[in-house]
């Protein structure tokens, strides 16, 4: 894409779309209603969601493994905020523990 026109018009046409995309939610919550069932499904699967990208975030890096040191500091970090510690030391921690193990040579 060379032509910037042709980019700016791409992007606005994706910012308008992702906009429509987010206001229809609100707007279209009135006039349907899912059961329990159905909305209980949709926790899930947000959640399941998020643990994937964790997942995949932690163990990867690129097209290769990541290593130890990142998924332990992702642990840590997990471990933090699954005890409700503040959202800075959580993400300090992790890092200083993915940090610490990669000084001591751990991969």
């Amino acid at each position: 894409m060379d032509n910037p026109a042709l980019v700016l018009a791409a992007i606005l046409v994706l910012a308008a779309g992702t906009f429509a995309l987010r206001v229809a939610g609100p707007l279209m919550r009135s006039r349907f209603e899912l059961s329990d069932r159905v909305q209980q499904l949709l926790s899930t699967a947000a959640v399941v969601l998020l643990a994937a990208l964790v997942a995949t975030a932690a163990l990867t890096a690129g097209h290769t493994h990541a290593g130890i040191a990142r998924p332990v500091g992702v642990l840590v970090g997990g471990v933090l905020a699954w005890r409700r510690a503040p959202f800075v030391l959580v993400v300090v921690a992790a890092a200083a523990t993915a940090a610490g193990l990669r000084l001591l040579g751990v991969p």
